[in-house]
């Protein structure tokens, strides 16, 4: 098998290499699958830099996510789904590769009107989105929900989700033609800017609601900017860090309405649940993925050889949408 390696963190672009392997045999329970698509996602680069929530040991292969055919296994949670096309939850890495070894239960078979394109980013930001609103938040009908980062792949599912189930959203961007491009998906609110300037643009958007809750992926003044537009008892759930920067915290204003606080991340939160409750959750994302709800935005493909093309256009700000690579 051929997988994509790194030996030494640091910049995606220099740390990647392919290297040939032994082709791996499946446990009790685990299937081995032929991998035809994987995508580039932003937690993937940060693992390769060393600045992700949880380092695996060195040397690695990337790759939390992907699309493939599963073509061995052992068990009968394998068998169930032998020959399969399916999502792969690669939780611990591994799906940058020719081939990849998983627990059976992260082998979620999937509807063939689902592309390959869209079945490729199936855990990552679909269950995310899926998990925060329904599970989590449960707006009600025509409640606000505000996020940062509103045109990345979330941010677009959650104005899906608000047109689906009958919240409304208040979308923050950086540039005009994000902002186009989330009007065009039905979103009720969008406001362009950045930092401490979009305190007083928030609540002119609002006029005189409030927000049921907030999603923060940006942090720093960006992230703090929606606290005072929080309802009494609203919540600011953060789930992503992209500038880097630590959201400033003023007392008097979580304080003002009893407002909170909190964080998700998807691999912390799966280690809580129950596997009736995965299983539950996975066939929820799925039929919405059918219903295209919960559809990512996709990019450029390239192909496994050309991965360092690839990962340098995951990096690049304003791509178009989610970067692939295509296995087979």
């Amino acid at each position: 098998m051929k997988s994509l390696v790194v030996r030494e963190w640091g910049e995606p672009r220099d740390r990647l290499n392919i290297e040939e392997s032994a082709l791996p045999e499946p446990g009790w329970n685990e299937v081995r699958v032929r991998m035809v698509m994987a995508p580039i996602n932003p937690s993937d680069l940060l693992m390769i830099r060393n600045r992700y929530g949880r380092q695996p040991a060195l040397p690695c292969c990337p790759g939390f996510e992907g699309v493939g055919v599963v073509e061995a296994g052992k068990g009968p949670l394998a068998w169930r789904v032998m020959g399969k096309r399916v999502a792969v939850i690669a939780k611990d890495g591994g799906s940058w590769a020719s081939h990849c070894v998983i627990p059976a239960i992260r082998a979620i078979p999937l509807a063939p009107e689902v592309p390959d394109e869209q079945a490729a980013s199936f855990f990552v930001n679909p269950v995310t989105a899926w998990v925060m609103i329904r599970k989590l938040l449960r707006p009600p009908q025509g409640a606000w929900i505000g996020q940062t980062a509103a045109a990345g792949a979330v941010g677009q599912m959650i104005v899906r989700l608000g047109k689906d189930l009958g919240f409304k959203t208040l979308n923050i961007v950086r540039r005009e033609e994000q902002g186009q491009i989330l009007k065009g998906l039905g979103a009720d609110k969008v406001i362009v800017g950045s930092g401490d300037e979009l305190t007083e643009k928030i609540q002119l958007a609002l006029g005189n609601e409030k927000l049921h809750a907030a999603l923060d992926a940006v942090g720093g003044p960006t992230g703090a900017s929606l606290i005072p537009a929080l309802k009494r008892h609203g919540s600011l759930m953060i789930f992503g860090r992209l500038s880097g920067e630590p959201i400033p915290l003023h007392s008097g204003q979580l304080m003002a309405g009893m407002r909170k606080v909190e964080s998700f991340w998807l691999s912390e939160w799966t280690q809580d649940q129950s596997k009736l409750t995965m299983w539950s959750t996975f066939r929820q994302v799925a039929a919405a993925m059918k219903r295209g709800v919960l559809q990512s935005p996709v990019g450029k493909v390239f192909p496994f050889e050309d991965f360092r093309s690839a990962v340098q256009e995951a990096d690049r700000a304003g791509k178009d949408g989610k970067v692939l690579l295509r296995m087979s």
